[in-house]
């Protein structure tokens, strides 16, 4: 397995496969890169496809401070990975958590992204600055994990299967159509202590660190290319009109919905495929 030593101390796990236009793709929480598993290989045809693990997924490392665990140094691990690997310049693609690390590498070096996919989210500070009673009941995630330590690794750490199973079934709309040997990635990963308290660090940094960062960001507009894509069974879809969400924040945006909940791409790689390499395409 590739891994690359960022300068700042952390070790990105990573696989490249292709050829042609470079493409960087993101997995959220609580997967890893193998969620890519049936979308990279078909990219691959037309693109150089760089799958990452996020610090604190997976087989990258995991960082012991919760603000290394904030969406600017995560972005910073990845840019630093491409120009290691010799793309200065990229497609970024990014679900869930990689998507908001995604929106956050486009706003510190807007000059290195080529264009940018979000997957199933709307943006942080709008999420936590204007919480509805939907979000905040189907989204609870967010606030059990960012609870001090060591209360949620406590109580995830008891029976992690359960726990981010029920994520996944919860957001996805039942278990069904998830690959086994993805799911089987997944729960190496989450049944490490280390990983459990990384992934809850992400979502402290996020209200305690990325909040404000995102706040001081308002008002801007990025340039490049940008797609949206959204499970339109799924709770950000029922909660919002997510494109509107980005309106005012991506000059050249194009959205449409994917079937499914919010794991669209490992419940319906086809579909995801489909949309995303129609927006490459155009844009490559």
């Amino acid at each position: 397995m590739p891994r690359f030593d960022t300068p700042t101390a952390q070790t990105i796990a990573y696989n490249v496969q292709g050829s042609g236009p470079p493409v960087l793709l993101l997995h959220g929480f609580p997967q890893t890169r193998a969620m890519w598993h049936a979308i990279g290989p078909r990219l691959a045809a037309d693109f150089t496809v760089v799958t990452a693990d996020l610090r604190g997924y997976g087989d990258s490392s995991k960082p012991a401070d919760m603000a290394e665990m904030s969406f600017r140094p995560m972005a910073d691990d990845q840019r630093a990975l491409m120009a290691h690997l010799g793309h200065d310049r990229f497609h970024l693609v990014g679900h869930d958590r990689g998507g908001r690390t995604a929106h956050r590498l486009a706003l510190d070096t807007p000059d290195a992204v080529l264009s940018l996919t979000l997957m199933d989210i709307v943006p942080t500070h709008l999420l936590l600055d204007q919480l509805s009673q939907e979000v905040a009941r189907a989204y609870y995630h967010w606030f059990f994990l960012a609870q001090p330590a060591p209360f949620p690794e406590t109580l995830i750490g008891h029976d992690p299967d359960a726990y981010f199973e029920s994520c996944l079934a919860g957001w996805g709309g039942g278990m069904d159509g998830f690959d086994a040997r993805a799911l089987d990635a997944y729960r190496t990963a989450w049944r490490s202590p280390d990983c459990i308290r990384t992934m809850c660090n992400d979502y402290r940094a996020a209200i305690d660190v990325d909040f404000a960062l995102d706040a001081a960001d308002l008002g801007r507009t990025l340039p490049m290319p940008a797609c949206v894509l959204y499970g339109g069974d799924g709770v950000m879809g029922r909660a919002y009109d997510v494109p509107a969400t980005w309106a005012d924040r991506l000059s050249d945006m194009t959205a449409r919905a994917v079937p499914g909940g919010h794991f669209f791409p490992d419940t319906d790689p086809d579909a995801t495929y489909a949309a995303l390499h129609r927006f490459l395409m155009r844009v490559r």
